[in-house]
């Protein structure tokens, strides 16, 4: 790690991430429009299936602000 980088605010390739479950689709059953996190480079998401429902599994920077704000909600 480069001297002087505040891990808390590292949203860098090297940071370290975090991840958050989101619903795939909404009550009538229509999907999520997914776009990537503009805000981080790590970001990528994937489809898990757990208990029978399919959630989509986005990994941001830990230091993100979308990520800080997806699990403060």
């Amino acid at each position: 790690m480069a001297e002087g980088i505040d891990r808390q605010q590292d949203v860098t390739y090297q940071a370290p991430v975090g991840c958050v479950d989101r619903r795939a689709f909404d009550d009538d059953g229509n999907s999520y429009d997914i776009r990537a996190c503009y805000d981080c480079l790590p970001w990528h998401a994937e489809v898990v299936v757990i208990e029978g429902d399919i959630l989509v599994r986005e990994w941001h920077a830990v230091g993100c602000p979308q990520f800080q704000q997806l699990i403060r909600d």
